[in-house]
C-alpha cells in the first residue's frame, strides 16, 4: 500500500526513515520527562505555547516505539549546533533585518516576530481572559490602562477596549502611543493590583512596550468604521500621531495581501520609475506579483529598468515604497479602491 510520506534523508545509505514534525517530537519529549521536569518547562512558555504542546501531548499518548525513537533523533539533529547559534542571536537578527530592510520596515517586522522581553509581573496579564481584563481597564487608572494595553497582544487588546466608550478608548490609546517604557516604580504599583503574583525584582530595569506601531495594530484590529472614528479623535489630540499611526497601520509589505485588480489600480497612479525602485527593494513574490498586475511592456520596461540600475540607496528604495502607500491611502480615503484585512476591518 503506497502512502505519502515525509522522508528523512539517511547518512552512509542506511534505509530512510519517516521525519517527524517538531510539534509532535515536541510532545513526545515532554511526555518522556518527568513530571516536575515537564511543569517547568511549561512554566516558562507562553499561552499559545502551552495550548499547542498540550494538544500535541494528547495525540502523542498513542505515538509507538518508531515515533519516540524519530522524536529523539529529530531532538538530537536540531539541537546539535544550537550552542553556536543561539550565542548574540537576538542581537544579529535585529542587525541583519536593518541592514536588510532598513529602519521602518525591520521596525514593523520585528515587532511581531521578536519575542518580547516583559518583567514577570506583565507576563500574568497574558493569561487573564478577556473579560477580566476588560474588567481591569475599565477600572483602573487609565496610565495603568494604557500599560496593561500595550503588554497584551495587538488583537486582545482590540478585545478589551471593544466594550468600552470612545471616549475611554481615545484616551487609552493616546497613552498608549506615547509609552515608550515603563519604570520599575509602575512596575511594582501594577504588581500591587495584579493578585496572586509576588514581586522577585525591587530594581527591575525599564520594560520596552508601548508605542506607535502597538496601538496600529491594536486599531488595525478593531472594526472598519471604529478605527475610522478613534483615528479621527486622536488627531484632534494630537494630529502628527494620529497620522503616524496610520502610516503604522498600513506599510508596503502589505500591498501582497491585496487582489490583483486594487493593486493593479493603485500603480497606474504611481511614476513607473518609483514602481522600478520600489519593486528593488520588494520581496520576489510581492515584485512579481506587482509587475503582473501592469501591461506586459510596460512591465518589461520596469524589468529592464531595474537591470540597469545597479546599486541603489535604501532611502531612495524606501522613499518610493512611501509614495506607493500613499497613493494607496489616499485613493482608499476618496473611497476608489477599498483596502481591508479581516472582512472590513481597516488596514
Amino acid at each position: 500500500m503506497d502512502e505519502d510520506l515525509d522522508i528523512a534523508e539517511s547518512p552512509l545509505g542506511a534505509p530512510a526513515v519517516p521525519s517527524i514534525s517538531g510539534e509532535l517530537s515536541a510532545a513526545i519529549l515532554m511526555m518522556l520527562l518527568e513530571d516536575d521536569d515537564a511543569t517547568a518547562i511549561l512554566q516558562h512558555l507562553a499561552p499559545d505555547e502551552v495550548k499547542a504542546l498540550g494538544k500535541g501531548m494528547f495525540e502523542a499518548s498513542s505515538a509507538n516505539e518508531n515515533d519516540v525513537e524519530r522524536a529523539l533523533e529529530t531532538f538530537v539533529s536540531s539541537n546539535r549546533d544550537l550552542s553556536a547559534l543561539a550565542v548574540g542571536a537576538p542581537v544579529r537578527i535585529r542587525e541583519m533585518m536593518h541592514k536588510a530592510l532598513g529602519n521602518v520596515r525591520a521596525g514593523n517586522i520585528l515587532s511581531e516576530i521578536e519575542p518580547q522581553s516583559s518583567a514577570p509581573s506583565l507576563d500574568i496579564l497574558r493569561w487573564m481572559d478577556v473579560a477580566s481584563i476588560s474588567e481591569l481597564v475599565s477600572s483602573e487608572h487609565p496610565q495603568v490602562a494604557a500599560v496593561i494595553l500595550s503588554v497584551l497582544t495587538p488583537e486582545v487588546s482590540a478585545q478589551a477596549i471593544a466594550a468600552l466608550d470612545e471616549p475611554t478608548q481615545t484616551d487609552l490609546l493616546f497613552r498608549s502611543a506615547n509609552l515608550s517604557s515603563i519604570s520599575a516604580d509602575a512596575i511594582e504599583d501594577l504588581e500591587a493590583i495584579l493578585i496572586n503574583y509576588t514581586s522577585r525584582k525591587a530594581h527591575a530595569p525599564d520594560v520596552a512596550l508601548g508605542g506607535r506601531n502597538e496601538v496600529a495594530r491594536i486599531v488595525k484590529n478593531l472594526p472598519r468604521p471604529t478605527a475610522e472614528k478613534l483615528l479621527r479623535a486622536l488627531r484632534k489630540k494630537d494630529r502628527l500621531l494620529a497620522d503616524a499611526i496610520e502610516e503604522e497601520m498600513f506599510v508596503f509589505d502589505d500591498l501582497a495581501a491585496l487582489d490583483a485588480k486594487t493593486l493593479g489600480t493603485i500603480l497606474r497612479n504611481v511614476d513607473s520609475e518609483q514602481i522600478g525602485l520600489a519593486v528593488k527593494g520588494a520581496s520576489e513574490l510581492l515584485g512579481e506579483k506587482m509587475l503582473s498586475t501592469l501591461s506586459a511592456r510596460a512591465a518589461q520596461t520596469i524589468r529592464d529598468d531595474i537591470a540597469d540600475m545597479g546599486q541603489v540607496k535604501r532611502t531612495d528604495v524606501e522613499a518610493a515604497q512611501k509614495a506607493v502607500i500613499a497613493v494607496a491611502r489616499q485613493m482608499a480615503a476618496s473611497g476608489e479602491i477599498q483596502m481591508g484585512g479581516k472582512g472590513d476591518d481597516y488596514v
